[in-house]
């Protein structure tokens, strides 16, 4: 993959760490974006293989969203983009991980028409995932393959919200209001941050930060791409997850493996 290699500065270093999210601009060229546009437009369009398409079109979770996960095991392209630890090294930075594996990609269109907000959720309690104590352990870029504000689907995100722990996943088609969780006091919507993006920028997020995407009010699709990964060394919980499921794991094993490769 061509194109600039982006460092972190000291400042989103420390913006990260301390709010759980950072904002992160140009980080592909318009060359890579084109590039990348294409892939997923193959892959969204394409059926079978080893990808998961999480709901049929018209379907009330593809409301929220149109979502594949882990194109990069279908599309030679889509490989090029997850595999290549340019964006697992940008992670590593951020976070200061020793080292960084992927979990799995996210192929994420926000449909017009009757679309519908992604509820505000952590992502961390749907992970299989042995909490080591550690405030941060996995993380999520989500990369912008459209602009993006309120009008198509951008992001906001709660400060700090990332330290809260021990709360419930979020059902996304029928959500309950997770700040009315217990233990969720310490979080404030009237903080939050609303991330309006160019295409070729990028947000991270912990996996534990709050975060929510409005919905598609315009007339086209709204394109990301999100790839998670974690820690070198986290452990399995056991928990079900299209990702471990019959990879032969049990509880208490080291997340790895050809699958979960590490990158940086």
């Amino acid at each position: 993959m061509t194109g600039k290699r982006v460092k972190a500065t000291e400042e989103q270093v420390g913006f990260y760490r301390e709010n759980g999210f950072v904002q992160m601009d140009h980080v592909l060229s318009q060359e890579e974006l084109e590039e990348l546009r294409g892939y997923m437009d193959e892959v969204m369009n394409s059926e079978g293989g080893k990808a998961v398409q999480t709901d049929q079109q018209g379907g009330a979770y593809s409301k929220v969203l149109n979502q594949k996960v882990n194109t990069w095991r279908d599309h030679g392209g889509m490989g090029k983009f997850v595999l290549r630890n340019r964006f697992a090294e940008l992670g590593k930075q951020l976070t200061g991980f020793s080292g960084v594996r992927l979990f799995h990609d996210h192929a994420l269109l926000k449909m017009p028409g009757d679309s519908k907000p992604t509820p505000w959720h952590q992502d961390r309690p749907y992970w299989p995932m042995v909490d080591n104590g550690k405030p941060l352990q996995a993380f999520s870029i989500w990369i912008a393959l459209d602009d993006v504000d309120e009008n198509n689907g951008c992001m906001m995100f709660v400060p700090k919200s990332q330290k809260i722990k021990n709360l419930k996943g979020v059902d996304l088609v029928s959500p309950e209001d997770i700040f009315g969780q217990e233990g969720a006091s310490n979080a404030d919507r009237n903080t939050a941050v609303i991330v309006r993006m160019k295409a070729g920028s990028c947000t991270f997020h912990d996996g534990m930060t709050f975060h929510y995407a409005h919905a598609n009010n315009t007339a086209k699709p709204r394109r990301a791409l999100a790839i998670i990964f974690f820690e070198d060394g986290v452990k399995f919980s056991g928990g079900n997850h299209l990702v471990t499921d019959g990879a032969g794991l049990v509880a208490g094993d080291n997340l790895a493996g050809p699958l979960v490769p590490r990158l940086a």
